[in-house]
């Protein structure tokens, strides 16, 4: 099977299309930049379908060099025939791939390799036949100085049939099937830690069982969690008497010999000793990775939706990182983000300087014209949030509560301390909570994204696959909104397709040194920059109020010509086109049509040109939490409450209800249908009103239900 045919039958794409892609890809090009400007090539594959076409490539590739390897060493152990090889290179996934390897990867040591090594293959080998009729007597003429007895002598024949059973790949297969469709999953709990505080969290599963194939990903990384931190044990079980009968019969031909009945012991050796042992840890390593893909998968959703949240814009921001001993740190931020003031309030205990941080909050606001206020949901959030709105602003300002979630994570980074080398981490905090408001992506994408913890068993799960994927939603997020080049950071350019960390570097030094970019072509003068790179990047890079209107656009520098050739033919200019609804009606797509540009890339054009560079976001809005609500127990079974979805999982999604614990609502509450997906109910950040099921106020869960208006 080739790459092209491997791709096809995991994906059921057009074989066209796949191998453009894969041409594409060879080429270095990009995910964004292939699904947004090559369309015609792709047949209009979207990113998902690319990416899926990468990750299958890569599979292949990985399985690939793995025949390689297994190859040569075979070949180097002198036992590669070429049914062998062929076998090898015909393999279509690795299980397969190491099953056939099986045989010739043995240790010295086993204690079939032992009994070989003592002359007992051949009595093996009449045994497995099931010819002789008299054992005892045959054994007999095997017994040597390192073979005492018969006993000793039928004991190693078993433990070489043993090995052969074990590395058969058709009794390998249907265990592998009886596993998959029956195993169960068990634990029980550790005795002497069962009444750890630490081991509550667990208590469902000190003595849990369930079908291993029913067993939903997030309640297979909390068991398999609570087994890591040594609270309980797990253990797969299936029916071994049926399992052993399975395999019998596709190995004993008459089980009423001599035969047949050391066999059977060699049969019952090689599923407790090799069997067994492999073939479970190998489910449990697949149900482990099922549960990382699905744990993966809704992390990724999630930190698509969080990265593309609603952004405020360009305003200035006073931001609050609300604290009650060492105080609130409070920065102003000029519409841009640059950090204009900072100080420290101290209007909670111990201090309680309410009047004089009221006072201060008023002239702050006054002095840099302050547009919105951000407050950190953090620690004293609520407190300072009842503060701010008894402040008599000259002017309206809005007041935003706003997510800390991995903050801390970036003030500590050196991306923070490089861009405020002279302030302390508490200040750069506060810095970030103010431009998460303003732009949640260009501020979001400089923290690890697993430390923005919107998700399940982010530390449970696969970290470089994690990394992977998280990173892909990064870049396809950042090019799908594009970056204003001449203010982004260099983490923000360094996720446009084609640029990376040190050309953005690059991009931000070219900057400091010769100002702002005046135009898409000026982007090739930066060091190390080719032409591979601006063909990737140049269409997502945004220039305002640039020498060319279409600089501001997600329209490729490669298409201008069409633009223009657009403009000429309606006998106007660029800039005048472009908004014009009604002149762009009047364009016959079809007339510009050519070999490399066809009606997508024309459709693209179109529509960007009716609103250029518009930002798909959708605009910040305040929400206020019910006042009345300020801790767990101030909640009653029956309320009514504002929320904020904070987090989704499989099993449901966290809201924040103005309290330090989010409550709970499971997918039995979240609808009144059947929910097969949560981000089809809800989405990150949503506002919505829910109603209080249920409060465990010793172990800080809330349970709430959707509530419909």
């Amino acid at each position: 099977m080739n790459l092209i045919s491997f791709i096809t039958k995991h994906t059921q794409l057009p074989e066209k299309s796949i191998q453009n892609t894969v041409a594409l890809l060879n080429e270095d090009c990009t995910v964004p930049f292939i699904s947004r400007y090559r369309k015609e090539r792709t047949g209009n594959l979207d990113e998902v379908q690319i990416g899926a076409i990468v990750q299958f490539k890569e599979q292949f590739e990985a399985l690939e060099k793995r025949k390689k390897a297994i190859i040569k060493a075979v070949d180097e152990q002198d036992a590669l025939t070429l049914e062998l090889k062929t076998k090898f290179e015909s393999a279509t996934d690795l299980i397969q791939l190491e099953d056939l390897y099986l045989p010739f990867k043995k240790s010295k040591k086993t204690k079939a390799e032992v009994a070989r090594k003592n002359g007992l293959e051949p009595l093996a080998k009449i045994i497995m036949a099931q010819r002789s009729e008299d054992i005892e007597y045959l054994a007999g003429k095997y017994v040597n100085k390192d073979v005492r007895n018969e006993d000793e002598a039928l004991e190693g024949a078993r433990h070489i049939i043993s090995e052969w059973i074990n590395e058969r790949t058709d009794i390998r297969n249907q265990l592998r099937s009886q596993l998959e469709r029956f195993a169960q999953i068990t634990t029980k709990v550790i005795a002497k830690q069962k009444d750890e505080e630490k081991a509550q969290k667990y208590r469902d599963y000190f003595d849990w069982s369930e079908a291993l194939n029913r067993c939903p990903s997030h309640r297979f990384l909390a068991i398999s969690r609570a087994e890591s931190e040594k609270f309980i044990r797990i253990k797969i079980e299936i029916d071994d008497e049926r399992a052993l009968q399975r395999i019998e019969q596709r190995i004993i031909k008459n089980p009423n010999t001599e035969c047949a009945s050391q066999i059977q012991m060699a049969i019952a050796d090689a599923y407790k000793r090799l069997l067994f042992p492999s073939l479970s840890n190998e489910l449990v390593k697949s149900a482990k990775e099922k549960a990382d893909e699905e744990a993966i998968g809704v992390f990724a959703k999630n930190l698509r939706q969080l990265l593309l949240g609603a952004p405020l814009g360009e305003k200035t921001i006073l931001a609050i990182d609300p604290g009650f001993r060492t105080g609130c740190k409070v920065v102003c931020l000029d519409a841009q983000g640059n950090l204009v003031h900072n100080e420290t309030i101290y209007p909670h205990a111990p201090q309680n300087d309410v009047s004089g941080a009221i006072k201060k909050l008023s002239s702050l606001a006054n002095a840099y014209r302050i547009e919105a206020i951000a407050i950190g949901n953090g620690t004293a959030s609520r407190e300072t949030e009842r503060l701010v709105k008894k402040v008599q602003f000259r002017d309206p300002i809005e007041v935003f509560v706003v997510s800390e979630a991995g903050a801390s994570i970036y003030s500590a980074s050196k991306i923070a301390r490089d861009e405020f080398p002279n302030y302390d981490v508490t200040v750069r905090g506060a810095v970030s909570i103010g431009r998460r408001l303003a732009d949640p992506l260009a501020e979001l994408v400089k923290i690890d994204p697993k430390s923005i913890g919107v998700g399940q068993y982010q530390h449970d799960v696969n970290q470089t696959k994690l990394k992977t994927a998280l990173d892909r939603v990064v870049e396809s997020c950042v090019n799908s909104v594009g970056v204003n080049i001449n203010t982004a950071s260099v983490p923000l350019l360094s996720y446009v397709s084609g640029i990376g960390p040190k050309l953005a570097e690059n991009i931000v030094n070219h900057r400091s040194e010769h100002g702002a970019f005046a135009s898409r072509n000026e982007i090739k003068k930066v060091a190390r920059l080719g032409g591979k790179a601006y063909e990737q990047g140049a269409g997502f890079l945004r220039i305002k109020d640039g020498e060319n209107p279409l600089d501001d656009s997600a329209v490729h520098p490669e298409r201008y010509a069409v633009v223009q050739q657009m403009a000429k033919d309606k006998k106007t200019k660029v800039l005048d086109l472009i908004g014009n609804k009604t002149l762009l009606q009047e364009i016959e797509l079809k007339n510009y049509c050519t070999d490399d540009v066809g009606l997508p890339t024309l459709k693209d054009i179109l529509e960007e040109l009716e609103k250029p560079g518009l930002d798909r976001r959708e605009k910040a809005k305040v929400f206020t939490f019910d006042q009345n609500i300020r801790s767990i127990e101030d909640l009653r079974e029956g309320q009514l409450l504002p929320g904020i979805v904070n987090n989704i999982t499989n099993f449901g999604c966290f809201v924040d209800i103005g309290i330090k614990e989010s409550g709970l609502i499971h997918v039995s509450n979240l609808s009144n249908t059947f929910v097969k997906d949560v981000n089809a109910h809800v989405h990150l950040h949503q506002q919505i009103i829910v109603k209080v099921l249920s409060v465990d106020i010793p172990r800080k869960r809330i349970q709430l239900a959707m509530h419909k208006i």
